[in-house]
């Protein structure tokens, strides 16, 4: 397989996953141009969109690529009158390019958001992003906390495909929570780097969220004490709230 990242919008990344034999799904495909360039460019197929969430950043380009294009549309009962055809959700499984994508129920940004996942792919739309969290638009805190603990229970080597360029200001935030962590410093450097080539930041591995991402690591007893010096969260969830609250403030 091959991961195609196509930047689209202001910062949106939407992705198609080919095969060997030219085929490809599209995954939130917020605009319609940038994937028929794409598509053009490189000579595919499309098979099937994959949408995660109903937000018009995600789905919006839906209607021109099937006036173009005969294809299913899957993705949560809230992107019903987005374009979806399919509706799934929590256990489902698809098989796409000869392959079985499963399906996560990630709720927090939307009510409704899910997951794409084939090893070692995950399509997490704006659940997970690369050293961040995406907003709570309709979800609690508590909702967002356990769709991050289910994905941290996916291989480290999973590739979280986000549907962001979000890295250098979330970096930022982890920063200025925990400046100690040598790990978060050296990967803001590298990623300024990588940023001033206009190359992508994403998809990253869930090995190394797990060092960078504070947002998976309200486990951690320096990150507790840091947002929690008199211990009064005695949950990790409400950890995680606090520090989406301090991320909302930043």
């Amino acid at each position: 397989m091959n991961l195609i990242s196509i930047p689209a919008l202001r910062d949106n990344y939407i992705w198609l996953l080919q095969n060997d034999l030219q085929e490809c799904i599209i995954v939130d495909p917020g605009e319609s141009g940038p994937v028929f360039a794409a598509l053009a460019e490189r000579q595919l197929t499309p098979k099937a969109i994959l949408l995660t969430h109903h937000h018009h950043d995600h789905v919006d380009g839906v209607p021109e690529l099937l006036t173009r294009f005969d294809l299913p549309v899957y993705g949560p009962q809230e992107t019903a009158d987005k374009g979806a055809s399919h509706i799934v959700g929590e256990g489902d499984s698809i098989n796409l390019l000869d392959t079985t994508f499963f399906v996560l129920s990630l709720p927090g940004h939307t009510l409704g958001h899910i997951g794409f996942y084939s090893a070692p792919y995950l399509f997490c739309g704006d659940t997970v992003f690369s050293a961040g969290c995406g907003r709570l638009f309709e979800g609690t805190p508590k909702q967002m906390f356990e769709s991050f603990q289910k994905v941290k229970k996916l291989p480290l080597e999973t590739l979280l495909c986000c549907a962001h360029e979000y890295t250098l200001a979330n970096l930022a935030f982890a920063k200025s929570i925990m400046p100690q962590y040598d790990e978060i410093t050296a990967y803001e450097r590298e990623i300024k780097q990588l940023r001033a080539k206009n190359q992508a930041s994403v998809p990253t591995t869930l090995h190394l969220e797990g060092k960078i991402n504070l947002f998976l690591r309200c486990h951690d007893i320096d990150l507790q004490n840091k947002l929690d010096p008199y211990h009064t969260l005695h949950e990790e969830w409400r950890i995680f709230a606090l520090l989406r609250e301090k991320k909302d403030l930043f």
